[in-house]
């Protein structure tokens, strides 16, 4: 059974977008302003210090839950659509991870497009990641994690770093995960009435800012095309009622035929990275349990 608190935080949503008008139109300036008030809303969970830092040339933040000072390191790929997202509007997410795993959090401010396109958040990450070896955090105290374009961005991180023969991280967490640029999911259209945070006809505009000239099948804009064998274990969690949905579950039916460990979940009910609203919604907060269980694990 869904709890009041989402109950009510579902029916602000459904609100919001009867009144938002939908003139075909985007803007990037606007969406960015957005997410960062929305994520205002969301508070960390516990206690938590924060320091700046140049991860391999990439501007990021250590993120330090109270009483965590080494040990397992969550590097975190923010969602956006690749357009938007900072650390700033993903800081609460990362931090409730990472307290739940018992661990510190690595949260990239990675290029955005238009001004950055395609491979640009990639090498961000890549570079991060190898910043991260190069002071002697080794592989298997590494997890992968994103949401949204950002778990899209996760799974390619691990691809890229496979295919170079890189150490693969521990484990690697997709949460409602962007897995298919080319837009051929069924629940593109069967979930448009439910899913109350993503539009289509917006994710489709965000999508070519990114891809430039690449084709929208490539394996490291679109994991769900590439050949998915020897990747470390996976969490993917994804709700009931969004578009993404058959982006995570196609995902997961593949990486299993290629011999992956993976774990899907899908939330009964929940929306597009219900994760965010933690500090009020039990979901959210369940969820994040769940994510922390799975990196201790691993």
């Amino acid at each position: 059974m869904l709890s009041w608190q989402f109950r009510l935080l579902r029916l602000y949503f459904r609100a919001q977008k009867f009144f938002s008008r939908a003139d075909g139109k985007i803007n990037i300036l606007k969406e960015r302003e957005e997410l960062e008030a929305l994520a205002k809303s969301f508070k960390p969970l516990g206690k938590i210090a924060c320091t700046p830092v140049m991860a391999g040339g990439v501007p990021a933040e250590w993120i330090l839950p109270a009483g965590i000072t080494a040990g397992r390191v969550v590097l975190y790929l923010h969602g956006g659509s690749y357009i938007s997202g900072s650390v700033n509007s993903h800081r609460a997410l990362a931090a409730n991870i990472a307290t739940a795993a018992g661990a510190r959090a690595l949260v990239l401010d990675y290029r955005l497009a238009p001004e950055h396109p395609y491979p640009a958040a990639l090498e961000d990450a890549l570079a991060a990641y190898h910043w991260l070896l190069s002071n002697n955090v080794s592989a298997e105290e590494i997890c992968v994690a994103g949401d949204s374009a950002g778990g899209g961005l996760a799974a390619a991180l691990l691809l890229a770093l496979r295919d170079a023969g890189d150490p693969l991280p521990a484990a690697g967490i997709l949460l409602s995960a962007l897995t298919d640029m080319a837009f051929t999911g069924e629940t593109l259209k069967t979930k448009t009435k439910v899913d109350l945070i993503l539009d289509f006809g917006k994710e489709s505009q965000f999508a070519p800012l990114y891809l430039g000239d690449t084709d929208p099948r490539s394996p490291l804009v679109s994991p769900l095309y590439a050949d998915l064998r020897g990747l470390p274990p996976l969490l993917i969690q994804v709700g009931s009622d969004e578009i993404l949905l058959s982006d995570s579950t196609r995902l997961a039916e593949k990486a299993r035929a290629a011999g992956v460990d993976v774990a899907l979940e899908v939330w009964e009910g929940m929306q597009h990275v219900w994760h965010f609203a933690a500090s009020l919604i039990p979901e959210g907060r369940n969820a994040i349990r769940r994510i922390g269980e799975f990196i201790l694990a691993n």
